[in-house]
């Protein structure tokens, strides 16, 4: 028993070890244009700024830090697959044959998912956000972002509709696990509408399209895991 218990730690070191060099290789990668991505980041708000405003930096090492701190982000966004292969490789010997065809989409899916948020925030939230942000500042205020507070808010933000296109994998791990079953959620769906609404109010501008741009995606992907949920419980 103890001796099992040792051979995991040393797998799971192996493989926590393989996932740190993977994100050092892609950070090495990626870190002679940590510059250029920021800026890639950056555009959503730039392209809504007046005429002849920036963002600007107020800490001494920011200019260099922010760009530093993004790239190692967006490293470990990018090695999200390898981890979860890794992960796959360390719980697959523990499953059993059935439980591994279930598993093993339901990881594809999720990074797939998480890369969804990551694309709707940007492509579409971002520009609703800046827009809504930069028409409300009062005529005589200058508007002057530093730079490590607008990583610190897309991060969130970008976490936040990450997290928020997992409900279909969600859904499907509370009927697979029996906490609820897809009859009961299909019951309850009114009160799921207002919850993704409220969600929708909670993570955008006070303006009803910004809301709607974000809670109906959400209930789709609810809707998406009620469909799949089937495939993942039997019906009784």
């Amino acid at each position: 028993m103890e001796t099992s218990f040792i051979s995991h730690i040393i797998e799971l070191r192996k493989r926590i070890i393989h996932i740190l060099i993977c994100i050092l290789i892609v950070f090495l990668a990626l870190v002679w244009n940590a510059s250029g991505i920021y800026d890639y980041l950056s555009a959503p708000l730039i392209n809504r700024l007046p005429d002849g405003a920036n963002m600007i930096a107020t800490g001494v090492a920011s200019p260099f830090l922010t760009p530093m701190k993004l790239t190692f982000v967006v490293a470990i966004f990018l090695s999200i697959p390898y981890i979860l292969h890794q992960i796959w490789g360390f719980i697959a010997p523990g499953l059993y044959q059935h439980e591994r065809k279930l598993i093993y989409p339901l990881l594809i899916s999720s990074s797939m998912l998480f890369y969804c948020g990551i694309a709707f925030a940007y492509y579409i939230v971002f520009p609703l956000i800046f827009k809504f942000l930069t028409a409300v500042a009062p005529q005589n205020v200058m508007i002057a972002t530093d730079i490590s507070s607008y990583l610190d808010f897309v991060l969130t933000i970008f976490f936040a509709f990450g997290l928020a296109f997992e409900i279909p994998i969600a859904i499907i791990l509370l009927c697979w696990s029996g906490v609820t079953d897809r009859h009961t959620l299909q019951k309850k769906r009114p009160y799921v509408i207002v919850i993704l609404f409220t969600v929708g109010m909670l993570l955008t501008p006070p303006d009803v399209i910004s809301q709607t741009l974000l809670a109906v995606p959400m209930y789709l992907l609810f809707e998406i895991g009620l469909f799949f949920s089937r495939f993942y419980q039997s019906d009784t």
